[in-house]
């Protein structure tokens, strides 16, 4: 027969390991991986737009889902190791962001994990999915139609610099896909408009940016056309002052230029395309197949133009361009 104090010390007991067995029997957390080209950086906000997809779709980091992330610091080459850590941590999905080279290097790395890319040309062209409406695979997420920007990009660009003759195109060829698919996309929308776009600058370290810029002063051009890249963006300081000195104006793929002291910039809203990403992954993470969830086409672009920067290269902006804008910075 078992004690009064006995039964108490028992009871204790169990009590103390209710919490531990609850414990035991909850499912683990999910765990995200998000897998990027470039720096943290200038990503904070965009970080915080994806953690709301997330929220839209019932996952908080922290609370039931964990997010662990792999930053490549501009170095294309070393995405496929960062993606082969992903798949060795077993995370429940990748988000493939910053371009065609982090979806391309999640793809190579499984086949099972479920993918969430973000890439500004046609996803079935480079063999990412089947269709857009049916993936297939898994893989799904977002394309942000980067050819039909390039020809507004020089439209834009064009009507604020109308003398404009001859531009320079600036490429990283570690990017290979994307500088491809800008040379020739640049070079479509400049013959249709009349431009020459024959010098092609490349660039894949901070020093070479140099180097190109010292080229541009033995070699003048009218404007310069920026392709959208990761380590441009990281050295979008650098690249805002270059063009500066040389009195070059310059279009960018990016806000974070014109905000950087750069001219303009006409591109995707990429703080809405992160949040898109964060609710395709919530998806995935309630049930959803990556082959039955339909990559979505970005639809919200913003025209910036940086006023000051204008003025000081004596550039009047027509009040018609004003009007388009998104946003002035003055």
């Amino acid at each position: 027969m078992i004690g009064r104090r006995e039964f108490i010390t028992l009871l204790g007991g169990a009590a103390a390991a209710w919490p531990l067995v609850a414990r035991a029997q909850q499912p683990a957390m999910p765990v995200v991986g998000v897998l990027h080209p470039a720096a943290l950086g200038t990503y904070v906000d965009r970080l915080r737009a994806f953690h709301h997809g997330l929220k839209e779709t019932g996952y908080v980091d922290g609370e039931n889902v964990a997010i662990v992330y792999r930053w490549a610091e501009g170095q294309y080459d070393r995405l496929p190791e960062l993606a082969a850590e992903l798949v060795r941590r077993k995370v429940a999905v990748i988000a493939a962001l910053g371009g065609l080279p982090s979806a391309l290097a999640a793809k190579a790395a499984t086949t099972t994990i479920p993918i969430v890319f973000a890439v500004p040309d046609d996803p079935v062209k480079f063999g990412l999915i089947t269709s857009l409406a049916r993936p297939g695979g898994n893989l799904t997420g977002i394309n942000y139609l980067g050819a039909e920007l390039t020809a507004k990009r020089l439209e834009f660009l064009r009507e604020l610099v109308p003398l404009a003759a001859r531009v320079a195109v600036l490429v990283n060829p570690a990017n290979a896909a994307i500088t491809e698919a800008t040379l020739i996309d640049v070079g479509t929308a400049a013959r249709a408009m009349g431009l020459q776009a024959q010098m092609i600058l490349k660039a894949s370290t901070s020093r070479e940016i140099d180097l190109t810029f010292a080229t541009l002063a033995r070699e003048p051009v009218d404007a310069l056309f920026i392709s959208s890249d990761a380590l441009f963006n990281n050295r979008r300081l650098q690249i805002a002052i270059l063009a500066a000195r040389h009195a070059l104006p310059a279009t960018y793929a990016q806000r974070d230029f014109p905000e950087a002291g750069g001219l303009m910039s006409y591109g995707t809203n990429l703080a809405d395309m992160w949040r898109q990403v964060g609710i395709h992954v919530g998806r995935i993470l309630n049930g959803v197949s990556p082959s039955d969830l339909p990559v979505v086409q970005a639809s919200k672009f913003e025209l910036v133009i940086n006023a000051q920067t204008a003025r000081t290269l004596g550039l009047d902006v027509p009040p018609t361009l004003l009007a388009r804008a998104d946003e002035v910075i003055e």
